[in-house]
């Protein structure tokens, strides 16, 4: 049986051209860490969420293996890391203030985890890997809307220069921001970025818009 891959087949929310389009974004279900502080900082709270969301995504991908698989399960490749980023206190994002960040990391899910689904995944963790934090791990339905988006092809410290042509897009075509608490920074990173080379890294760079008031 063949596998769905999200990136190939939603290429349009997964793969956009590196020159700024809109795109529309649906109801997506995701399993969600909130935190804050600087992404880099060596076993911090950034990194304690990564790998409590990696866990409970691969335990519901495994859960075929034992008497507990999700009704409607299918096969499936697990899809990219995500990130919606902040500032501490506002609901823009600036690259260069990385100790004011506010952040939910999140990895999408699919359509077959439920709650229940979930709340068996973090019994799995929490009983036969107990030195991973969960605690803070949530299950999150959200629809993004509109938005536009674009490849960013290098360093995560670079990401201004595809940021000011995003910025540019939506002042041409009759868009403006439409940031908020619930709609922020949006980043989708494709490929590790341990086994990937820094300035062929690639990431999705997704903002909220709106139609500019006339």
């Amino acid at each position: 049986m063949d596998k769905l891959d999200f990136k190939k087949e939603y290429k349009d929310l997964y793969l956009p051209k590196t020159f700024p389009a809109t795109v529309d974004v649906p109801e997506m279900t995701f399993i969600a860490v909130d935190g804050k502080g600087d992404p880099n900082t060596e076993g911090g709270e950034y990194q304690q969420a990564i790998q409590a969301l990696y866990a409970l995504t691969y335990a519901i991908k495994m859960s075929k293996m034992g008497d507990q698989k999700p009704e409607g399960y299918f096969e499936y490749v697990v899809p990219p890391l995500e990130g919606f980023w902040q500032i501490e206190g506002d609901a823009e994002f600036d690259a260069a203030q990385k100790d004011k960040f506010v952040w939910t990391s999140v990895i999408r899910q699919p359509e077959f985890v439920d709650q229940k689904v979930f709340d068996w995944a973090c019994g799995q963790i929490t009983s036969k890997k107990p030195e991973i934090d969960i605690s803070k791990a949530r299950l999150m339905t959200f629809t993004e809307g509109l938005c536009v988006q674009c490849m960013h092809v290098g360093s995560y410290d670079s990401e201004p220069a595809t940021i000011a042509k995003i910025n540019e897009f939506i002042g041409q075509n009759g868009f403006a921001g439409d940031f908020s608490q619930e709609r922020r920074h949006h980043e989708i990173y494709l490929g590790d970025p341990r086994k990937v080379e820094e300035d062929k890294r690639r990431t999705v760079i997704r903002h909220p818009i709106k139609r500019a008031a006339l």
